[in-house]
């Protein structure tokens, strides 16, 4: 698929206080768009010469932990490392699996430095927190609301036996990380599930895909990634890790970063919050806030639009001039997806941390779903932003919730919810909008810019092409 996408940097906001202005004046360094899908080697900037006074040092926030983790395998180790694993008992890994190999290796769940350990596990589960033990004794706490754990089946631990060591083996059954100091422990499955989602009703898309056909045990350790982590989708060059994010923030002068989280196509209410928390942070007195546009790329339910298609209409989203090429960085963040509500979101602001944004926008019912057998939704759409003001180890982290916006029927564009005239907004839900792209029926204009909603018409158009085609019936 064709992929072009404009490199811009737009600004975000958390954890209150709105009047606060602990940052420099940077001179904006202005910065091309970008094409194809070398974001991460071919991006060449234009560069401009600094006041000595108006240097910002490279990190706006401080990773989880004070250090950003790294697990790949250096260059020059990788064939010693690679031919130890090849004696290894090992360990078969499913994608989703693999996807938190690449999601822990590159540091978004700083300081964790492997697949969790019983210890590791607990915290998470019953206190969504870790804590660090100090040189000092004391303790810190840091946020980690979901466990990040990898499942074996009862054969695979007898076949490990007393060893130390594993070698984990991605879907092409080449052997991608070693998994050192092994611990195994039981795998509590209706206890996880229930305390992540608050729920065990059958029908939750991240039980059924990975929970419930997983093995009976948990194997934690240390992970060593031979090499980074890549999927040869054409997308890799957009899947910045935190260390490139942080870097290219500061090449940028950013004062501000904030980042927005969407797994949906970008419509025009989306683009009115980015806009507008720009705007706040440039009325607080930021000069260069930078808008982190980071859709997420793990694991999404069946129904949800692919990534490669989400990125395509992200594209056509800054060709438009929706959004600011020269303020709006595109990346995309490899974590799955669970759909559990106040407690993902969490997770979600966390890796957001050791990226480097030190805002977050928080909006309705963040990943968030409908209950699985009734018709409700299943967490109260306010609790994720009340759960984020007050949650252990994101106090660093500044939360904006966004204000509501809706499609204004008298002014013909989305605009923020005004409750003294309340019959005059639409309010077009996701169900909505991928209803209107499957029928071929147009929203009403003003609702996305018109390359985007192209780009979600001809992917309906395509399934329903596909669906249409007699299946072929083997001899």
């Amino acid at each position: 698929m064709s992929l072009t996408i404009k490199l811009r940097t737009t600004p975000t906001v958390s954890h209150f206080d709105l009047n606060r202005k602990t940052h420099k004046n940077p001179i904006i360094v202005r910065t091309p768009i970008y094409h194809s899908n070398k974001l991460s080697t071919s991006l060449v900037f234009r560069t401009q010469k600094m006041a000595a006074s108006h240097v910002i040092k490279s990190s706006l926030i401080e990773p989880d932990g004070g250090v950003l983790i790294d697990l790949v395998v250096p260059e020059n180790q990788r064939d010693l490392k690679a031919s130890e694993a090849e004696g290894m008992t090992k360990v078969q890994l499913t994608k989703i699996d693999l996807e938190w190999v690449h999601v822990i290796s590159e540091g978004w769940a700083s300081p964790l430095k492997g697949f969790m350990r019983e210890d590791e596990y607990l915290q998470s589960l019953h206190f969504n927190s870790l804590r660090i033990k100090n040189d000092d004794g004391h303790g810190s706490i840091v946020n980690m609301s979901l466990p990040i754990v990898l499942a074996i089946d009862d054969e695979t631990k007898e076949k490990i036996g007393n060893a130390n060591d594993v070698a984990l083996v991605g879907p092409d059954q080449k052997i991608v990380a070693i998994l050192r100091s092994i611990e195994i422990y039981k795998h509590n499955k209706e206890e996880r599930i229930a305390r992540t989602w608050g729920t065990i009703a059958p029908g939750l898309p991240y039980v059924e895909e990975v929970i419930t056909p997983s093995g009976n045990y948990l194997i934690g350790g240390d992970l060593e990634v031979l090499s980074p982590i890549k999927y040869n989708d054409g997308l890799d060059g957009y899947r910045l890790s935190p260390k490139q994010l942080r870097k290219e923030f500061d090449r940028r002068q950013a004062d501000a970063v904030f980042a927005f989280q969407l797994r949906n196509p970008v419509h025009n209410g989306h683009a009115l919050l980015m806009n507008d928390t720009r705007k706040r942070l440039l009325d607080m007195g930021y000069k260069n806030p930078i808008l982190l546009l980071h859709p997420l790329g793990g694991y999404t339910k069946a129904d949800d639009v692919p990534l490669d298609v989400r990125m395509e209409q992200h594209s056509k989203v800054l060709e438009d001039g929706v959004l600011d090429p020269e303020t709006t960085i595109v990346s995309i963040f490899p974590s799955p997806m669970h759909y559990a509500g106040p407690t993902e979101v969490q997770w979600h602001a966390k890796a957001r941390i050791n990226a480097g944004a030190n805002f977050y926008i928080v909006g309705r019912d963040p990943a968030g779903m409908g209950h699985p057998t009734e018709k409700r939704d299943l967490y109260d759409p306010d609790h994720g932003k009340k759960v984020l003001s007050m949650a252990p180890g994101l106090e660093k982290l500044n939360i904006l919730p966004f204000r509501v916006a809706a499609y204004d029927t008298v002014a013909k564009k989305m605009a923020f919810f005004d409750p003294s005239r309340a019959k005059d907004f639409l309010f077009i839900s996701g169900t909505k909008m991928r209803t209107f792209a499957r029928t071929g029926e147009s929203p009403p204009n003003g609702f996305m810019c018109p390359g985007g909603w192209e780009v979600l018409v001809k992917y309906y158009a395509s399934l329903q092409s596909q669906e249409a085609k007699p299946a072929t019936v083997s001899a």
